[in-house]
């Protein structure tokens, strides 16, 4: 079942009314859907999505979150899986968020070790 992009959106607001306030602390560029999907160019076509990314740039700290890479990963099933997956790339987006507010990199450093096994898993390296 595939949302549409407006429920996703409906979908993260929600989610988002759940996280506390001070989360959102120096996060000024917000949270945004960005419609199309976003394969890593690093992989073979279609075989890894970036779903979410916490992006610092002149315009500010934001969290965005690709509703074509939700399509593309998740479209064969329900709501509530969505809903589940949606949080967690949320919640995850606001850990690098928060870490890099306090100067940590714990989160940034389990990305790239499990970047690190989805490169030996395809030979990339």
């Amino acid at each position: 079942m595939v949302l549409t992009y407006d429920e996703v959106g409906d979908v993260l607001d929600q989610i988002a009314e759940d996280f506390p306030p001070d989360f959102f602390d120096g996060l000024n560029g917000g949270i945004r859907l960005e419609e199309d999907a976003k394969p890593d160019p690093k992989f073979p076509p279609g075989e890894l999505y970036i779903m979410g990314e916490y992006r610092q740039d002149m315009s500010g700290n934001s969290i965005l979150i690709y509703y074509g890479s939700f399509v593309a990963v998740h479209g064969h099933r329900g709501r509530a899986a969505w809903e589940r997956e949606l949080f967690k790339t949320l919640a995850h987006e606001f850990t690098h968020h928060l870490e890099h507010r306090g100067g940590l990199h714990a989160l940034d450093d389990k990305d790239a070790e499990f970047m690190a096994r989805m490169k030996t898993k395809y030979q990339l390296e």
